[in-house]
């Protein structure tokens, strides 16, 4: 896989077994296998967490901000470990140092660098980074454990 090829949300579907409502991310691209990924969303105000999260005032929920740093890294460990480990679940195993610098709102491009520091067996960590253009939005280290369904 070439660093300059865009994985759209087909092929997203092929790889990780995430989906609407639940897939936090529409395309992956710059992708170094065994380093690095980004994750693209766009944020719409049509997604469903938006009518209590707040009515009349949304914010993406920072949870679900964390959520697409982990799909994006999910695509990376199976774009590094190749065709054998698609549709593998990936389970967080732990959230450390996360940081919400700004709101997320309908109408941004939230752009999500994941950058692999560590892999043991079936078992990465990552630091995360969540930019709209070039100011953070939020940013956190993470664990995840890839297994078999």
């Amino acid at each position: 896989m070439s660093t300059d090829e865009v994985l759209d949300v087909n092929r997203i579907m092929e790889m990780i077994p995430h989906r609407y409502p639940f897939l936090m991310i529409d395309n992956v691209k710059n992708i170094v296998k065994g380093e690095s990924a980004v994750g693209v969303k766009n944020v719409t105000a049509s997604e469903p967490h938006f009518q209590g999260h707040f009515p009349n005032h949304p914010i993406m929920p920072g949870v679900l901000i964390v959520e697409a740093m982990a799909q994006t890294s999910a695509v990376l460990v199976v774009a590094t470990l190749g065709e054998e480990s698609e549709g593998k679940l990936v389970y967080f195993m732990s959230v450390d140092n996360a940081r919400f610098r700004k709101p997320v709102v309908p109408g941004h491009t939230l752009e999500i660098t994941v950058t692999q520091l560590q892999q043991r067996r079936n078992i990465f960590k990552f630091k995360g980074e969540a930019r709209v253009g070039d100011t953070m939005m939020a940013e956190a280290n993470f664990a995840a454990m890839i297994m078999d369904r």
